[in-house]
This record gives structure tokens, sequence and C-alpha cells, in this order.
């Protein structure tokens, strides 16, 4: 065919004229090839050129990858990534990176929840992973889809559709604690995969963590996301900040305080300070104060952690103490 015919099905990125763009055409029956604006100059109008595409359309499978680390509990929390965008770097392989890593960090480490990662194809994958596995998705009581967590930007959380679920307070939590600058956003039918596990008939509680949200850098569905724009650091922040999140997750039980009516004697149990003015006790007195008064079986330690502004590894710290006194116990659900 002549180049004016072939034009039809080529694809640039006129404002960006060295890189090439990434495009789909997953549910229309078309064809097309991605190439620069300055590949596209040098094509001749006079020459013909031939076209062969060498596929087909027919019934076939769908891959996608899935491990399952049993925890104490048969709860689960899922972290899914998208694998399904070829050579772009910060846009799908970011998300493997650190769903991989995060669960070499768990395999090693003893879990309360049972933890399930899925590599998939965006979209259909997730609609198809849900669609066989109904049962085991009532299991999911916190999710995470990763995504965009390689580039420089800060990290973005976007809320579950719930928007207050216990992986939404645990994520804003630990980034106030970060003293990182950070950006919270409401959830929306538009994004990954997040949107099918948000969707009415499951509603699950799945948030969704990010650096650079899609489609807010140049990048962005190019050839220039490659690994030049991916940085360690980033990387590393995002791991970081995944281990926090679920390090919460883990340890965000109820308790109830053995002594409840007005505060026990502490200083003589070695848990209060006994010269005022120390500041460097303050924090961890206020900690221990705040556990008991909130121990009712009604407050987790999340809660806790809210409400007193203290870090909630200081809360569960001051909660471990008060066990280890015979203060406070764990509730029995």
């Amino acid at each position: 065919m002549r180049l004016a015919e072939l034009k039809e099905h080529l694809h640039t990125a006129p404002a960006q004229p060295d890189v090439v763009p990434y495009r789909t055409s997953y549910y229309k029956e078309s064809w097309g090839f991605c190439l620069s604006e300055s590949q596209l100059a040098q094509l001749s109008e006079t020459e013909e050129y031939d076209v062969c595409i060498d596929s087909s359309l027919e019934s076939g499978h769908l891959s996608y990858g899935e491990y399952l680390l049993k925890g104490k509990e048969v709860a689960e929390m899922l972290i899914s990534c998208h694998i399904c965008h070829p050579s772009l770097a910060n846009d799908n392989l970011s998300g493997i990176a650190v769903a991989v890593e995060l669960a070499r960090y768990l395999a090693s480490s003893p879990r309360r929840y049972s933890y399930r990662f899925l590599f998939i194809p965006g979209t259909i994958g997730s609609i198809t992973w849900l669609a066989r596995n109904e049962d085991i998705a009532r299991q999911i009581h916190h999710g995470l889809v990763l995504t965009c967590v390689g580039d420089p930007g800060n990290i973005t959380y976007k809320r579950s559709r719930r928007g207050d679920a216990e992986i939404d307070r645990a994520f804003v939590h630990v980034l106030k604690q970060s003293k990182h600058a950070y950006r919270v956003i409401e959830f929306s039918p538009y994004g990954y995969d997040e949107r099918q596990y948000c969707s009415p008939g499951f509603n699950l509680p799945v948030g969704a963590m990010m650096r650079s949200p899609h489609g807010e850098f140049t990048q962005y569905h190019t050839s220039a996301d490659d690994l030049d724009f991916v940085q360690t650091e980033a990387l590393a922040d995002s791991l970081s900040k995944c281990r926090d999140v679920i390090d919460v997750l883990e340890q965000n039980h109820f308790y109830v305080n053995l002594n409840p009516k007005c505060e026990p004697q502490l200083g003589r149990r070695g848990l209060y300070g006994m010269v005022g003015g120390a500041t460097h006790t303050k924090g961890w007195e206020m900690a221990i104060l705040w556990v008991l008064n909130l121990s009712d079986g009604c407050h987790s330690l999340l809660d806790i952690a809210e409400r007193s502004g203290l870090a909630f590894s200081l809360i569960a710290a001051a909660a471990n103490s008060l066990i280890n006194k015979e203060l406070i116990e764990r509730r029995r659900d």
C-alpha cells in the first residue's frame, strides 16, 4: 500500500518527535504500528509498502502469575500488579519489581495474614481472576494495586471505593508519619485494576499505590518510560512504605484494659518516668497512657495511633510493654 493509506494505521506522538508511543487495540479488530514522528518523516510518499501481520484471531487462553503465602489466618491481603505493558519500565515493571521484593520479605517473616500476589494483564486479568475465584475474594481483608512506583515523584495513594477501609487508614497514617511529601486521592472508577476489585459486586478494600499517577508524566505510555526513568531510591522508598503499611496491618489488634478503673501505678512497674521534665520520654509515656485509656475492646491500635497523633510503631511498642506487665490483654473475638 501507499504511505497515505498506511498512515491510517501508524501511531506517533507529535509532541515528542523522538519517542515511540504505546498504543493497544484489545477489544477492537484492528491493526497498526507505533513509531516515532522522526521515523515517520523519513518514509517516502512514493514508495509502496508491504504489510505483514503474523497473528490470528481464535479461541486461546489467558496466562497470569499467582503466588500465595499462607499465614496464621485465612484472611488475605491481595497485592496486584499488571504485566501487559511491554518495554515500559515505570508503568509496569516497577510494580512487578516491588511486588517480587515484597513477597521475598514476607516469605521470611512471621505472618498473621495470608498474602496473595497476582501478576496479571490489566483489566482482563483482574476480571478473569475475580470470575474464577469469587469464594477466595471473600477472604480478602486488605488489598493494594502497585503501579508506577519507580519514578522520582512523591507517593500518591488512591483510596479504595469504601474510602475508610483499614488499608486506606493504614496507608494514610504511614504517609503522615513519614514526614515526606505525599498525596492522597479519592477513589474513582478509572485507573488500574483497583476499579475491578472495587466494582459493586465485590467492593473489596483495595487501594492503589503509585508515585506519579498515570498520564501525569511525559514519559507515560511512550518509549521514554525506560530504565533511565526509574530510580533505585524511588523503588526502595516504595518498597519501604509497603512494608510499613503491612507492619501496621499485621499488628493492628484490639486490647482490653485489665485495670480500667483509673490509671494503675506505672512508676513501680518501670513504665513511667520518676523525674518530671524529661522530654525524651514524653512520647513513650503518652503512648502508654493512650493505650491504657483506649484499650476498651472497641479501639484498635490504629484507632489509638490516629487519635493520639503518635506513630503506630510507638503505640504497638507501648501495647507490648503493657501486655508484659499484665495490664492489658488482646480482645477475644
